[in-house]
């Protein structure tokens, strides 16, 4: 069952800020794929999976980043997807409209292995789902149906709970 983005923007309200990865000893680290319209739903995801003990890289959390998008902008983005133990890729509708969120898994899926790409369906409070496109080709981290917690499931449907990644 994709997350909900009502869920997400809860979960923003807990959130703690952060910038570049801070990663301790045995930390999963992520780096977060995402349209900057989606601020909230990026801090409600990166909060939801700080407290299952990740560490989530969001770019413009990242002090380093220039201010306006240029070929510096493009090369960090590289360096930190590279750097990251997992790609997660936060479907929305703006991030399957966005320029960057496409080139961002096109560049994942050259430099990761297979099983360290994930897309997070959502779906909207309409009823709208989105990560379709990309869930018969990379595994999904959602909210199994009548439990709290978030789940990874690969692409033959085989899932278990984040937390134990």
């Amino acid at each position: 069952m994709p997350i909900r983005q009502s869920d997400l923007l809860n979960a923003g309200q807990r959130r703690s800020i952060q910038g570049q990865f801070s990663k301790r000893f045995g930390q999963l680290t992520a780096f977060l794929s995402h349209s900057h319209k989606d601020a909230t739903l990026a801090l409600g995801l990166q909060e939801l999976l700080n407290s299952q003990g990740w560490d989530v890289y969001v770019d413009w959390q990242d002090q380093t980043m220039p201010d306006n998008p240029d070929a510096e902008t493009a090369f960090n983005i590289k360096v930190a997807i590279v750097r990251a133990d997992w790609f997660l890729f936060l479907a929305t509708q703006n991030s399957t409209m966005s320029r960057w969120c496409p080139w961002e898994i096109g560049f994942a899926d050259g430099k990761k292995a297979h099983d360290r790409i994930a897309i997070i369906p959502t779906q909207d409070n309409l009823g709208h789902f989105y990560g379709n496109e990309y869930l018969n080709l990379y595994n999904k981290i959602d909210v199994p149906s009548g439990s709290a917690g978030l789940a990874f499931y690969d692409t033959r449907g085989n899932g278990k709970w984040v937390s134990t990644l």
